[in-house]
């Protein structure tokens, strides 16, 4: 589970309900025909948009906001490493037995590639596909959430016409005045609080996720290419450095250090 989702959203209604609480009643800013308005109106246009398989499917992109195991490139480098000693060591075949226990798919699927002889312009051209597909699977995901993010504001202004529509037909009833205009200013506060507290934090922490992750399948392809030239492990541990940040290269270092100690 990632803390720093669950901490902020729920900083986030906390913040907002508190800050209501401290200035006024909670009870005035509940409104069912707001709800209704905004959130159904959100709903509604995001099926308009994607197709009913995207939408279905957003429940397991949502997941990857909510839960994800965060893969540090420099444990991949690390796997890579090793990898490619076994394969100095004793030839590139005998990375098939090694693959075999890997829980990375791709990570899998480019040793085999490689143990199988395939050319190493074809492993490139097979794993940077995969990779296309990826980003674009995650795009539609963002692209959702985003999507709800702009649709959630407008429905509320959406709201806030129909609260005012309603507030001047009514202007010779002074009683239904203030009604009409809560229910418009209301609407805007739901749509504005939708976006800004669940969808569109929600499609940046996305978009993060994914460059993290492509960062690190692009880190495996240029270590998988390196081992199958035959490069000295330590040069390629040099050039998969560059992927990572100075904290990550230091850990590393220790890590190797422990090794050769």
């Amino acid at each position: 589970m990632d803390i720093a989702t669950i901490l902020g959203l729920v900083l986030g209604i906390v913040f907002v309900v508190g800050g209501i609480l401290r200035s006024g009643d909670l009870g005035s800013y509940i409104d069912i025909a707001s709800v209704i308005i905004t959130l159904g109106g959100t709903i509604a246009a995001t099926l308009l948009a994607y197709p009913m398989k995207s939408i279905v499917g957003l429940r397991r992109v949502l997941q990857k906001a909510f839960f994800h195991k965060e893969v540090l490139a420099s444990e991949i480098i690390s796997e890579i490493i090793t990898l490619a000693n076994v394969a100095r060591k004793e030839g590139l075949l005998s990375l098939e037995e090694y693959g075999e226990k890997l829980d990375d798919e791709f990570l899998k699927k480019g040793i085999m590639l490689i143990v199988d002889g395939t050319d190493p312009e074809l492993v490139r051209n097979i794993l940077e596909t995969e990779l296309i597909f990826l980003e674009e699977r995650h795009g539609q995901g963002q692209g959702i959430m985003e999507a709800m993010g702009g649709y959630a504001p407008a429905f509320g202004m959406i709201g806030t016409l129909i609260g005012l529509i309603n507030m001047l037909q009514h202007m010779d009833d002074p009683s239904a005045i203030g009604p009409n205009m809560s229910v418009a200013l209301v609407t805007t506060f739901y749509g504005s609080a939708l976006a800004n507290v669940f969808f569109l934090p929600l499609a940046q922490k996305l978009k993060i996720r994914s460059k993290s992750e492509v960062l690190i399948k692009e880190l495996i392809v240029e270590g998988l290419l390196s081992i199958q030239a035959g490069e000295n492990p330590r040069i390629i541990e040099e050039k998969l450095k560059t992927f990572i940040p100075p904290e990550q290269r230091l850990a590393l270092i220790k890590e190797a250090e422990r090794e050769g100690a």
